[in-house]
């Protein structure tokens, strides 16, 4: 399960599908309706957040907004809640942000290297999902760090 704190304007077509379905798992669970996933470390965030499941429907909301933008049809209707009028701004650190932009960089290369081209060039920084504001600070202690291709 990948839980981008990314922009989604960031991802390529199959990291925001799969970002997509991934999160529609992640608010199953927080429901309480699924037997697995219940202790993955990417829904931690979710989790401490006073309301959760609010937080995982606006980021769905942000996800399904940007599939909109690129003209594909997630069905809004899989989000249990509205998009709230005064989301809850949750927190991701800088080092996140980079280890999360690399990662994608190296995914992308080897699946869709023209949008790395031009979406993901080397230069850029890392731009987070509308819901999150960004702190100075290491990865975070949820990322289960995937050690460097050799």
């Amino acid at each position: 399960m990948r839980l981008w704190s990314l922009d989604p304007a960031l991802l390529d077509r199959r990291a925001l599908v799969a970002g997509w379905r991934e999160t529609l798992l992640a608010q199953k669970v927080l429901r309480g309706e699924t037997k697995g996933y219940t202790r993955h470390p990417q829904l931690e965030r979710f989790r401490d957040r006073p309301d959760p499941l609010q937080a995982i429907a606006d980021y769905l909301h942000a996800i399904a907004d940007e599939a909109d933008r690129r003209g594909y049809s997630f069905d809004r209707g899989r989000i249990s809640r509205a998009r709230s009028a005064d989301p809850d701004i949750m927190y991701v650190t800088s080092g996140q942000l980079n280890y999360e932009l690399a990662f994608l960089q190296s995914k992308v290369a080897g699946r869709d290297p023209e949008w790395g081209h031009t979406h993901l060039d080397d230069t850029m920084t890392a731009e987070p999902h509308p819901l999150f504001a960004v702190v100075d600070g290491p990865i975070e202690t949820w990322e289960r760090v995937k050690p460097a291709a050799e």
